[in-house]
């Protein structure tokens, strides 16, 4: 390969880099811009229910009726059976959590070794392997 081919796909790569980069920031500055003004209609929407007089009435009732079952759930709870049992199913959650970490870094190995973008499970369905990256902001 020629020196000036070289040169070529470098200046080739480095323009869709650069292409990409402004593709980022722009999404970025439309994303921001849209849930501030998301946050805005939800304000507004939320201000048409705090200035109506029979919705504030309702809701006045649905929270009283709430606290009743909220001290009737907190006395279920005190009950050793259904503490055990809720303690039980919050430790279901994590480990199926932890599983479901383990299985997507198992896929990403996989894919890695294999280049597949699906694989067949026990059943005999073809899934696809989708891969999900977003941005988060570095703590300072």
């Amino acid at each position: 390969m020629s020196d000036t081919t070289t040169t070529d796909q470098n200046k080739d790569q480095a323009e869709v880099i650069v292409n990409l980069d402004n593709l980022i920031k722009s999404h970025i500055r439309t994303i921001a811009s849209t849930k501030e003004q998301m946050k805005k209609h939800k304000d507004m929407f939320s201000d048409i229910f705090l200035n109506d007089k029979v919705y504030q009435e309702h809701d006045k009732k649905v929270k009283e009726v709430s606290k009743v079952r909220n001290a009737t759930k907190a006395e279920l709870l005190k009950r050793t059976d259904v503490f055990d049992l809720n303690e039980k199913i919050k430790d279901m959650k994590l480990q199926v959590k932890e599983l479901e970490n383990a299985l997507s870094e198992y896929i990403r190995e996989y894919q890695r070794l294999t280049g597949a973008n699906q694989i067949e499970d026990e059943k005999g369905d073809v899934l696809d392997i989708v891969f999900s990256v977003k941005l988060v902001k570095r703590r300072k």
